[in-house]
């Protein structure tokens, strides 16, 4: 992949990201206000009131201003989770990774450059761009008359390492978003659960009997906003740490791949 095309990846990229964030704020404060907080939801008909008993929709209304923020770090979660599962696929290609080194290696140890050009077309994804590039600059390197063959090594390799550190940020962009709602969305949910117990113990404070109503309404905001702020950070955990040993393992993968096209051209080159 050029430069070129990586910088206007990574624009587009950065576009959707900042889209898909603005849509899931919209879409979960229209579905707090007008979907948890539409009056059948509640006894009387008053939102202010209690939920009707089994209404999980007018329960989590209750949960206060906070949720449609925890609601909306959720759809973000999911957006950006099929994000990464569709681009870490794409960038994998066609074949298993495994099957498509051992089809390289077959291929370099019998001087078949073209043929494994053409696998690295059909295989396409970040290794097959990575290995193309070193196969193109392969060729080159053995007619290079004013490089001695330690130069041409470090050549081929500087041109796979570059290869490789375009491609890279695109495996993992976007997980910087998955990490910081593993951090966030427990602390914004426990900003929830403080202000539900503040209502919950104004409440109590109250002269002569305690306002149950208010009294109840806080305990539910508290619980609330502590259940989807762990929801939510234990769902991104899990999440960052499965794509990124994806990316770990195709890195590997990258590295082994030009490993064994270097050690091939330092056998073969003079």
């Amino acid at each position: 992949m050029s430069k070129t095309n990586q910088s206007l990846k990574g624009a587009l990229q950065s576009v959707f990201a900042s889209g898909a964030i603005i849509i899931a704020l919209i879409i979960s404060y229209l579905v707090y206000k007008f979907v948890m907080g539409n009056p059948v939801n509640f006894e009387g008909g008053n939102p202010d009131g209690n939920p009707m008993p089994g209404n999980y929709l007018g329960i989590i209304y209750k949960g206060g201003n906070i949720v449609p923020l925890l609601m909306s770090l959720i759809i973000i979660l999911i957006t950006f989770t099929i994000e990464r599962f569709l681009s870490i696929r794409r960038a994998r290609g066609k074949k298993p990774l495994n099957v498509f080194v051992k089809q390289l290696q077959g291929l370099l140890s019998e001087d078949k450059i073209e043929e494994a050009s053409s696998a690295c077309d059909v295989q396409k994804g970040s290794l097959g761009n990575v290995i193309k590039a070193g196969l193109f600059r392969y060729r080159a390197l053995e007619t290079e008359a004013q490089l001695n063959k330690d130069q041409k090594i470090l050549a081929l390799q500087k041109e796979i390492e570059e290869a490789t550190a375009l491609e890279l940020p695109m495996l993992s962009k976007n997980l910087v978003i998955l990490s910081t709602i593993a951090s966030i969305s427990v602390l914004i949910g426990l900003i929830g659960t403080v202000l539900g117990m503040i209502r919950a113990f104004a409440a109590l404070a109250q002269a002569g009997a305690p306002d149950a109503l208010a009294l109840a309404t806080g305990i539910s905001e508290a619980l609330i906003n502590t259940a989807f702020g762990i929801t939510g950070s234990t769902l991104a955990i899990i999440l960052y740490n499965f794509f990124s040993t994806k990316i770990d393992s195709m890195t590997f993968k990258i590295d082994e791949a030009g490993f064994s096209l270097t050690q091939t051209f330092a056998s073969k080159v003079k």
